[in-house]
């Protein structure tokens, strides 16, 4: 069993790539997305696993967005613990406009500092706090907001929290997860770490030639958790709601519309990677996107396998490219030639308002 509690709010609303501040219950967002192109298989440390976004229900005057990192990690998986990429730019991108494009980001970039490189171990003792002597392997990191008006460096030298190698190095996690948690000022936090991935799906049905447990069509229950035990790396950062939208107000009615923004997260890498002789690795050039998530599943079981790493390093305002496979799904074929299943007739246009315009009444921006 995994040893973390799950950081995540479970939320059991349709997923949507827009969320909504106003008008009764909080409409969320959430995505998933684990190990789902060829390439980003490749580099788990960038690869996206969840974006979850919502009305923070213990301050309902903020926001909290969750983005997951780092797919099936095992809690026992010593001596080189997971952590995140101190070569990468892990980016929390937001639209309070409607156009597709970020116009408000959060920026995440880790430094990783091993204070004795002549033991092999993680820890040489007892962790008590995220900044235990004991703790050989640390990772602080610098939160930064990007917006029309530059960059502002909200953190920086914070700390992340320890991975749970055991009872023994840790006798309460609970009290090193909460110490993770920083407070910026303004009404902003950030927490990042290592956490349960709260994600439930059956992915040793689902890709054995589409199962279906223990059978089609319907929730029947019987579904096997296949994250279950395994952990994620997290960030999160809750912000005051007038920090977000457009023009800095906190929307009463769904009708406004700054009432609705979208969310997305990406991983991205430079360009240029060189392997030396001595066991050494350098990073140069520009940053290039390397994953990207936003709507759940979308990139995992909706495009084919050509397409997957172009979606990738492709921006939200380009994703028409990808318009047939949503009118024409393949998942929708597979369910009626294997199970019979009665779906409708493309063209699927109410999947195009889910993954591309949004829902009217729900997740579309009002004018």
């Amino acid at each position: 069993m995994d040893r973390y509690r799950t950081f995540f709010l479970r939320i059991c609303t349709l997923a949507a790539g827009v969320w909504a501040f106003a008008g009764g219950l909080p409409q969320p967002a959430q995505a998933s997305s684990h190990r789902e192109a060829p390439l980003i298989s490749q580099d788990p440390a960038a690869d996206n696993t969840d974006v979850y976004a919502f009305v923070s229900p213990d301050k309902p005057g903020t926001v909290t967005i969750v983005t997951g990192w780092y797919p099936f990690e095992e809690p026992a998986g010593g001596p080189n613990f997971y952590k995140f990429d101190d070569s990468a730019l892990y980016t929390i991108s937001i639209d309070n406009v409607g156009d597709a494009q970020p116009h408000l980001s959060f920026e995440f970039r880790f430094t990783t500092q091993v204070r004795n490189p002549n033991t092999f171990l993680y820890n040489v003792g007892p962790i008590s706090s995220p900044t235990d002597p004991n703790l050989n392997v640390q990772q602080t990191y610098t939160v930064t907001r990007v917006d029309s008006r530059g960059r502002t460096t909200l953190g920086s030298g914070l700390i992340t929290g320890p991975n749970h190698v055991g009872p023994a190095s840790i006798s309460n996690y609970d009290k090193l997860f909460v110490a993770a948690v920083q407070d910026l000022g303004d009404g902003v936090k950030v927490f990042a770490g290592q956490t349960d991935d709260p994600f439930f799906v059956d992915l040793g049905a689902v890709f054995d030639l589409l199962t279906i447990r223990p059978g089609a069509p319907g929730n029947q229950g019987g579904g096997v958790d296949d994250l279950a035990g395994y952990n994620c790396h997290t960030i999160a950062i809750q912000v005051p709601i007038n920090q977000l939208t457009k023009d800095g107000s906190v929307p009463t009615s769904a009708s406004n519309p700054s009432a609705v923004i979208g969310v997305w997260s990406t991983a991205s890498r430079p360009g240029t990677r060189v392997l030396r002789t001595d066991g050494s690795m350098v990073n140069s050039g520009d940053f290039v996107q390397v994953s990207r998530l936003g709507m759940p599943l979308v990139n995992e079981v909706v495009l084919p396998l050509g397409v997957k790493d172009r979606w990738n390093a492709a921006q939200p305002k380009d994703d028409g490219q990808f318009l047939n496979y949503v009118t024409d799904p393949e998942p929708a074929r597979l369910l009626n030639l294997l199970y019979g299943l009665r779906v409708p007739p493309k063209p699927r246009n109410d999947l195009v308002a889910v993954f591309l315009t949004g829902v009217t009444g729900l997740t579309s921006r009002p004018t």
